[in-house]
């Protein structure tokens, strides 16, 4: 069993014609949202993102599984809503089967919206032979009081239909069967594609023969209402404010318990190091360096990151993430944008290179370009942390407190993404915003246990493993400057020195404007670099909790103004490396990358020259 992930365009046809195929290939269509994932994932075993999340599949995925002692390899294409052209992701899907490459295609459907899902099936139909109808959520029809007539449904379409319910997998079976039975009788396309009117007027009519539904009060209709009504977006504010106070709760009660644990560890290692007579430079580079930074990146980020993530995917399960994106729609094309790009900046709060990857939902070059540029502007995962400790420790005290504050400098970053927005929208990229449609999912009860596997390992660990990845050589390279003498001086002084013009002109200082610049490889050390420099000129010397982090701080000049221009830095800064060499991927264009980097640079040095400039004349 294996894993090939593939981007959209040829490159990807390409990649899933060359793949290692078993007994039978399938192909699995479907519209966003309809549990394609969750079916790939069930059959095969294999740990892929699954989501309640319209269009956030944007690449491909391969694995195989054996039914009956035949291996069947799914091909998992990027949802779509047509085989019309209309997006990379539609093209793609509209390539593979056009290349003949699967014997079978289940087209996955919405039992809960099944008119609108028959429209994909039908023109698959006309575009492909040996077709299957896989209709799922049959759970959710049943609590909707929907009923599906499978066998004339069947009929109507001349194909086979399965219903099933993937997440638990019901039906699957049956629906492995259907898979080997169509491979053996070997079929031709029902003919040319209709028009997209008359494929719309053949789904209504299918529709509604085959599909009963009982007069029910439907629940999501009333939740939506105060979701999506006018107290929207009073309910999203205070619900994130809600997840911002959890997190700050649990994480200030064990990041000093962990920081504590840690530095044990570290005396632990240098006696190690010592026992094995390693030599006294190796041993401080690799201890006081390395090992040091590693610890405060986990010690810092850890804590948060453990409850924060999987309370943000719990919003995915649940399905309320596409009612933000809803509410937010309205301003975005306001601002001369698609409302789509509201899909791709909810994704930039995970991590802002899977947001500029997610902007290939947006069908507009113009308006995907937007979306990708202005990504940057909201904090990712690996900026919170720091977000969190700097507003604790300086600025506020209290959970509740803190966790306004930084709902204010998330609110910040939403508001500079709609300006930045309009800005591009009326200068570099002019144009009309486009409309779409956005599909609400219905709610679904949260599988508790999933959401913290899934947070835990595609979320945490990826993110610390990244972060620690870099915070190990960025540790080694900071001792190396500090304990390396140029002209009397350490290398990181004179680089303080250096910047340190720059800083006062922003009411920083050098010490922040060099470990901005040596944590460009990741967000998430940028503060232990900061500490590193501050505390001593060589190496940090005792564990330093959070509590005991403000004193670090006054000791070193900081002040009210200094914390506040540091947080709209953390905000308003250059993406990390990874965000960058995404935009390159997804613009071809350096011109384009230049602009994702130059733009919240702009911002952040802007805003804080004008507060220091505004206090120095009030002065």
């Amino acid at each position: 069993m294996g894993l090939t992930s593939a981007s959209t365009g040829k490159g990807a046809v390409d990649s899933f014609l060359n793949i290692k195929k078993g007994d039978i290939t399938v192909a699995l269509m479907g519209n966003p949202n309809v549990g394609k994932s969750t079916l790939f994932n069930y059959l095969t075993g294999m740990r892929q993102h699954t989501g309640n999340w319209p269009g956030k599949t944007v690449t491909g995925a391969v694995g195989s599984y054996t039914y009956k002692n035949r291996e069947i390899t799914l091909v998992d294409l990027p949802g779509c809503y047509s085989v019309n052209s209309h997006s990379p992701e539609e093209e793609v899907a509209r390539d593979y089967l056009l290349g003949g490459d699967a014997d079978v295609t289940v087209v996955v459907c919405d039992a809960t919206a099944l008119e609108r899902n028959l429209i994909l099936a039908m023109q698959t139909i006309e575009l492909t032979g040996n077709v299957i109808v896989c209709v799922n959520l049959m759970d959710e029809a049943a609590k909707k009081g929907i009923k599906i007539d499978a066998p004339l449904l069947s009929q109507e379409l001349g194909v086979p239909v399965a219903c099933i319910t993937a997440r638990k997998g019901k039906g699957t079976d049956a629906l492995s069967y259907c898979i080997i039975k169509e491979k053996e009788n070997k079929k031709s396309p029902q003919g040319q594609l209709k028009t997209t009117e008359q494929t719309v007027k053949y789904a209504e009519e299918v529709a509604k023969l085959c599909v009963k539904s009982e007069k029910r009060t439907d629940r999501d209709e009333k939740i939506d209402k105060v979701l999506t009504g006018k107290w929207a977006f009073l309910f999203m504010g205070l619900l994130i404010l809600g997840v911002f106070w959890l997190t700050i709760t649990g994480a200030n009660s064990v990041s000093g318990v962990l920081s504590t644990m840690l530095f044990k560890t570290e005396e632990w290692l240098n006696q190690g190091l010592m026992l094995i007579n390693t030599p006294d430079f190796l041993r401080e580079m690799i201890v006081f360096g390395g090992y040091r930074m590693l610890i405060w990146v986990v010690s810092v980020m850890l804590p948060p990151m453990a409850i924060f993530f999987p309370l943000f995917t719990l919003l995915e399960d649940l399905g309320y993430l596409p009612r933000v994106a809803f509410n937010l729609d309205r301003c975005f094309k306001g601002c001369g944008a698609c409302g789509k790009q509201a899909l791709t900046m909810c994704m930039g709060f995970g991590c802002n290179a899977a947001g500029v990857v997610g902007a290939r939902i947006i069908d507009s070059p113009r308006e995907r370009l937007i979306a990708i540029i202005t990504n940057s502007l909201v904090p990712c995962n690996g900026r919170f942390p720091a977000l969190i400790s700097i507003i604790c420790v300086f600025l506020v005290s209290g959970a509740f407190m803190s966790s306004v504050t930084l709902l204010c400098a998330v609110g910040l970053g939403v508001l500079m993404t709609f300006l930045a927005s309009l800005f591009l929208s009326k200068t570099f990229l002019k144009g009309e915003p486009s409309s779409f449609v956005l599909e609400l999912p219905p709610y679904r009860k949260p599988q508790i246990g999933k959401v913290i596997v899934r947070s835990i390992f595609d979320r945490t660990v990826f993110v610390l493993g990244r972060a620690v990845v870099t915070a190990i050589p960025a540790g080694i390279i900071l001792w190396l400057c500090a304990n390396i003498n140029v002209g009397g001086e350490s290398v990181f002084s004179h680089l303080c020195n250096f910047l340190a013009p720059i800083g006062k002109l922003m009411r920083l200082d050098g010490v922040i404007i060099a470990a901005f610049i040596l944590g460009f490889p990741a967000n998430e050390t940028v503060i232990p670099i900061m500490l590193m420099g501050y505390m001593s000129g060589t190496v940090l010397s005792d564990s330093v909790t959070l509590s005991s982090l403000r004193d670090v701080l006054i000791l070193n000049g900081w002040d009210t103004v200094t914390a506040v221009n540091m947080i709209i830095f953390f905000l308003f800064h250059w993406p990390c490396a990874t965000t960058l060499i995404t935009v390159y991927k997804e613009t071809k264009s350096a011109k384009w990358t230049l602009l994702s980097f130059m733009l919240p640079t702009s911002i952040g040095v802007i805003l804080c020259v004008l507060i220091n400039s505004v206090l120095n004349l009030l002065a």
